[in-house]
Parts: C-alpha cells; sequence; structure tokens
C-alpha cells in the first residue's frame, strides 16, 4: 500500500445552504467549481478544484458523525484494503464513480477517511 497525495477533502454544509456555499468558495475564495459525476448528483453539494486537487462541499445533517472526510489518493488498492481488512477494520463500499475505484473506513475515532485510486 501507498498513499500518494490527497485526492479531496469535503466539507459539510446544512441543507438550503448551496448558494451561500457557492458565493464563498466560488466567488470569496475564487475557486473554480466543477461538475460532480452524474450518480452523485441526486446528493446535493458543489464541487471545487483546487490546483490538482479537489474540495467536495457536502450536503448533511450536522449533527451527527458525518460525511466530511479526507480522501488518500493509493496506489494498489485492493492491496490497501486487504491490509485494512487484516487489521480488523470495516470497509464502507462507496457509489461507484467513472475512471475511479474507492471506498471509506472510520478511524478509531469516527473519522471518515476515503481511500481512492484512479483507473489506467
Amino acid at each position: 500500500m501507498k498513499i500518494s497525495g490527497i485526492h479531496h477533502v469535503q466539507l459539510c454544509i446544512p441543507a438550503g445552504k448551496e448558494a451561500e456555499a457557492k458565493a464563498f468558495y466560488g466567488e470569496v475564495l475564487q475557486l473554480r467549481e466543477i461538475n460532480k459525476p452524474e450518480a452523485l448528483q441526486k446528493n446535493g453539494g458543489i464541487w471545487f478544484e483546487i490546483g490538482s486537487q479537489q474540495l467536495h462541499i457536502g450536503i448533511e445533517n450536522l449533527s451527527f458523525r458525518g460525511k466530511h472526510h479526507p480522501a488518500f489518493l493509493v496506489k494498489g488498492l485492493h492491496e490497501c484494503k486487504r491490509t485494512l481488512i487484516a487489521h480488523g477494520v470495516d470497509i464502507q463500499e462507496e457509489i461507484p464513480i467513472p475512471g475511479f475505484e474507492r471506498f471509506s473506513i472510520r478511524d478509531p475515532f469516527q473519522n471518515r477517511i476515503e481511500f481512492i485510486e484512479q483507473l489506467q
């Protein structure tokens, strides 16, 4: 397993606040909005590009443990998964998105961590 970088970070906002988030991240911070994969558009939210990384703004009831997370870009996703399982870590399969394989875990403190590999 080799973690080679951070693919994206996800932050969360309450439902109905997307226009406010677009104004802040798009206008104030001047980040370029990018399209979410079609399979994930039903969840709402907005994605932005920051250099070669992305910032994902998700919609969520902020009173529980949540979707906010870093996504570690890896080489050898299946090896990574086997290693985590061998250490007793529960794997959460994620909705497929074009060009990537991915899954997530919860660390011992219930923080979500996504592992993502770009397909060749």
